[in-house]
């Protein structure tokens, strides 16, 4: 595997003549580091991990070579690498990777969130085009509370929430997207709420010991147990698309656009349906990476 040093020292070269006054060379996409090998890297977690496997596999299917590094560890310890050349690519969504830069900053929408991501990443560094796909915080019943209740959209909450008790992990108690802002500002106010671990959380969904959960918006359990996310038209809970971070000089031009299709072509649905193959029949990250490609057109 190429080393860290060889690739931070082609970024230096790269951010040095832009320094300088002249061009970047890398700035078209002309170049991809020393080696011309493309590192794809992956936070912890399964979904990040899959969502390499895409990138990777896009990318070799176009021509490019490429190595994959996964389940790096968290935003903390993979972004040093992302900015050092040592990392490519790394699969990260618009919201997090703006907060993590600018902890007063708010995400907004798609749009607003990636301009505003895009000003606080340094030089070097960039996100390419935000896919549809999100992974977001939301507010989800099951099938048979959505139906009885008339439920599409959160604001629909508003004459039932209160005999309803909704979990969560802990800090959605008070935090601004959270209970605050649910009855900020969609006027929902909850008959009560239960501090859960995340992993507790599709099961007491299940059985009824909560009415609602706060889930995540890919959590493979929306698609195995059949829940209803409900929309959140006031954009409560931010944007968070994912999205190619890029060291600018280790990515070529031609790989940004693979990259950029690979975007234009993922959905939440799409990566709902992957998380379940992953997480809950246990199918491997690579396999139905491949196979999404394929479906897409992109292989």
């Amino acid at each position: 595997m190429r080393t860290a040093g060889t690739v931070a020292a082609a970024g230096a070269l790269a951010l040095a003549a832009t320094a300088c006054g002249g061009e970047d060379p890398y700035a078209d996409g002309g170049g991809g580091g020393g080696s011309g090998t493309i590192t794809v890297g992956s936070a912890d977690f399964p979904e990040s991990a899959l969502l390499a496997q895409v990138y990777a596999q896009a990318l070799e299917a176009a021509g490019s070579e490429v190595e994959t590094t996964l389940n790096i560890g968290s935003r903390e310890v993979y972004y040093d690498q992302v900015e050092s050349g040592a990392i490519s690519v790394l699969p990260e969504y618009n919201g997090g990777i703006l907060l993590y830069l600018d902890p007063e900053a708010e995400s907004g929408d798609t749009e607003e969130t990636d301009e505003r991501a895009s000003r606080a990443l340094p030089d070097g560094l960039s996100i390419l085009d935000s896919s549809p796909a999100q992974n977001k915080d939301s507010v989800t019943v099951t099938a048979e509370t959505a139906e009885e209740e008339g439920l599409t959209e959160i604001g629909d909450l508003e004459g039932a929430a209160g005999d309803m008790e909704i979990g969560g992990p802990p800090e959605f108690e008070t935090r601004p997207q959270g209970l605050p802002g649910l009855e900020e500002v969609y006027g929902v106010e909850f008959g009560g709420f239960r501090s859960l671990d995340p992993a507790l959380l599709p099961t007491a969904l299940t059985d009824g010991d909560v009415q609602a959960a706060n889930l995540f918006t890919t959590d493979p359990a929306i698609a195995s147990e059949g829940f209803v996310t409900l929309e959140d038209p006031e954009n409560l809970f931010g944007a968070q698309n994912v999205v190619p971070l890029i060291h600018d000089a280790s990515v070529p031009r031609e790989a940004r656009e693979v990259l950029n299709r690979v975007s234009a072509e993922l959905t939440t649905e799409d990566l709902l349906a992957m998380n379940e193959r992953v997480g809950v029949e246990h199918e491997s990250a690579d396999a139905v990476a491949a196979d999404w490609l394929s479906e897409a057109g992109l292989d």
